[in-house]
């Protein structure tokens, strides 16, 4: 009966009608008077799916991702040897000639220190003091430049070139001899940057993953010291799997395992424990600034790809004062050269180490007790 009313135009007491139910419809769209839902519009959508955190977070990654470009085409785009250490032996007659000559050269490619014997210049090269030693032959017309490979093929190729440059325009000639050359597996000796670049990226994943694993809430203190405790054996684990890898598996790095196992282990810490930090003083904001830290600024100035002789200013001026070059330095150096010129970066990676995790603990101890600090004052108030 209620449908027969219907169909003879009984509406509903708001005037409204029922339109497209037929048979077997699942759905009603109600018009007229009273109607509370209105069509909504593509903008209501955009609104509804795109919050304004969610668009502030997207403009971050894409200032991130811009200033990734900026930089690592910044620092690669083109490289230019300025100051390029070199060591000259020659004898005393054409040696402050020859010194003058090289410190001449237009952009100041090279920066020439004498020593006295063939063996003090190799001494340096391999003390890392020099990328290159110039020893002249005072016989005869052929000279040689000893160099060392391992410690960046593209210091070595900027200084073989300038120096035969020189040559040829006095009629000599130079004889290349690398005595310290990358292992067979490094061919292009840019192995250690990688394992660097992969352990600073997995200290602050890691130090991520526990933050998102909290819903990215600011920790408590006694959080703080459970993350930071966690980054111990993660970076263990870390530096175990590097080591394996360049070594028994890739022979990238063959030799001083154990060593690497620790430089892998304090690189992640440090990486992790600056990523709690900053994530504990920022939240998520804390993420793209370690990103920016350590991989934006960091790796294009690690000196892994181009030495910081052959960096733009601002970029030479950074790479070992940041954790990635830091780390380069010092697994290249021990891994080819008995450990020498490691110290300052050790003590860059313990800087780094050390006050990730002292910001890390103050911002949670000063947050606690902001936290105490509010919870006390209404009982106070209640008790007056």
């Amino acid at each position: 009966m209620a449908d027969a009313r219907d169909d003879r135009g009984g509406g509903d007491a708001g005037g409204g009608r029922d339109v497209g139910r037929g048979f077997g419809s699942g759905s009603t769209v109600r018009t007229g008077p009273g109607t509370d839902t209105p069509a909504r519009g593509f903008l209501g959508e955009v609104r509804d799916a795109v919050s304004t955190r969610s668009a502030l977070v997207m403009l971050g990654v894409l200032l991130l991702q811009l200033g990734f470009a900026l930089s690592y085409m910044g620092a690669f785009h083109a490289p230019e040897p300025h100051k390029v250490p070199i060591t000259l032996v020659a004898p005393p007659a054409v040696e402050r000639d020859l010194v003058a000559r090289l410190d001449a050269l237009p952009g100041d490619p090279l920066q020439v220190t004498p020593a006295a014997s063939r063996a003090e210049a190799r001494a340096r090269l391999l003390d890392r003091s020099t990328d290159a030693a110039y020893v002249v032959d005072p016989a005869g017309r052929t000279d040689t430049l000893l160099v060392a490979s391992a410690g960046g093929p593209s210091a070595t190729t900027a200084a073989t070139e300038i120096l035969q440059e020189v040559a040829r325009a006095q009629n000599r000639t130079i004889v290349v001899r690398d005595i310290r050359p990358p292992a067979e597996g490094d061919s292009r000796g840019l192995s250690s940057f990688y394992l660097v670049l992969s352990w600073t990226i997995g200290g602050y994943l890691a130090a991520s993953a526990l933050n998102m694993a909290a819903g990215s809430k600011k920790p408590t203190l006694r959080r703080t010291l459970v993350r930071l405790a966690a980054m111990l054996p993660y970076g263990f684990a870390s530096g175990i799997g590097g080591a394996i890898i360049v070594g028994p598996v890739l022979h990238c790095l063959p030799g001083a395992f154990w060593e690497l196992v620790g430089i892998g282990t304090l690189v992640v810490f440090a990486s992790g424990a600056v990523g709690v930090a900053l994530q504990s003083v920022a939240g998520t904001v804390g993420l793209g600034l370690t990103i920016l830290i350590f991989t934006i600024l960091g790796n294009p100035s690690s000196g892994g790809v181009y030495p910081s002789s052959l960096l733009p200013p601002f970029w030479a001026a950074i790479g070992q004062a940041l954790p990635p070059g830091a780390g380069t330095t010092v697994v290249r150096n021990t891994v080819y050269f008995d450990g020498s010129a490691t110290t300052g970066a050790l003590w860059i990676l313990g800087a780094w180490a050390f006050g990730g995790v002292a910001v890390a603990i103050l911002a949670a101890a000063l947050r606690e007790g902001r936290r105490r600090g509010s919870r006390t004052e209404p009982a106070a108030a209640a008790a007056v």
